[in-house]
């Protein structure tokens, strides 16, 4: 829905954490997982119309039944649509064919997702379907990501030190507020982050690279029994001037790397591995 599985991971864990507050208040869910998909439909939408700044909803008006029939083949390549694909479709017509062709509802639950009428799934659904067929045949000419000079410079020092574990080098990189953010368990911020870097001390699984994740530069981590591997899980840095800001790292939520478009970067050659 958002086209960004670093925007789409934020959505899920807002989404948990609305759920698990509102199974405090006394309630009988019949289908808790619909009942979940909407919470994270929802959250999807809101994100949508504030970085867009206009609000799209379904249409309700009485569409004549347009549920076309597709064949298995045809199914899995449309569930097999990169991100960037679906972001050329409309809400209303990404909603219909990610939660019919990916996650497999029917038009009944769609409806109760949604919020919306059955005619107009349908016709969502056959419009998105018909809009993925002809951008799939279209070639894709986008031009490979560089790297600039600076950024270059000051992300390769800080993954040389990190693979080389020269812990205390990095840390003089920080900048003294800087934020740090374990997706999906914590957060530290200033002197604290010391706790972060302490904890990769103790471990030897991992092995950086330099990287894009969705047109932003990053820091890929492989397997360091493997690094030339496939990636592990990512880290987004944020730098302000030469120090470093902000860290994400997404370790424990490593799952969102199956749907990333990441690129493996040579820092003298550019781009050299795509996923």
């Amino acid at each position: 829905m958002t086209g960004s599985v670093i925007d789409a991971e934020d959505i899920v864990q807002d989404a948990m954490a609305k759920a698990v507050l509102s199974l405090r208040q006394p309630a009988i869910i019949h289908n808790i997982e619909g009942w979940i998909f909407r919470i994270a439909h929802n959250a999807a939408m809101d994100f949508l119309r504030q970085r867009t700044r206009q609000h799209k909803t379904f249409a309700n008006e009485d569409f004549p039944a347009l549920a076309d029939e597709i064949d298995t083949i045809q199914q899995r390549q449309l569930a097999a649509a990169g991100l960037r694909t679906f972001m050329r479709l409309s809400a209303a017509e990404r909603s219909a064919v990610v939660l019919m062709d990916v996650l497999g509802y029917s038009l009944e639950e769609i409806g109760g997702i949604t919020e919306s009428s059955i005619p107009a799934v349908k016709a969502a659904l056959h419009r998105g379907r018909q809009r993925l067929r002809t951008i799939t045949l279209e070639p894709d000419d986008r031009a490979p990501p560089t790297l600039s000079v600076a950024e270059t410079r000051r992300l390769s020092a800080y993954v040389d030190r990190f693979n080389a574990r020269d812990f205390d080098s990095i840390r003089n990189m920080l900048a003294e507020d800087v934020r740090v953010e374990l997706v999906g368990r914590t957060r530290l911020r200033g002197a604290e982050a010391g706790r972060y870097f302490g904890n990769y001390e103790r471990v030897s699984d991992w092995y950086l690279r330099l990287g894009v994740v969705e047109e932003r530069v990053a820091v890929i981590v492989t397997n360091h029994a493997k690094p030339d591997g496939p990636p592990s899980y990512f880290i987004l840095l944020d730098w302000r001037l030469e120090q470093v800001a902000g860290i994400r790292d997404f370790r424990h939520v490593g799952y969102i790397t199956e749907s990333a478009d990441i690129l493996f970067l040579d820092a003298s050659d550019g781009p050299r591995t795509p996923l």
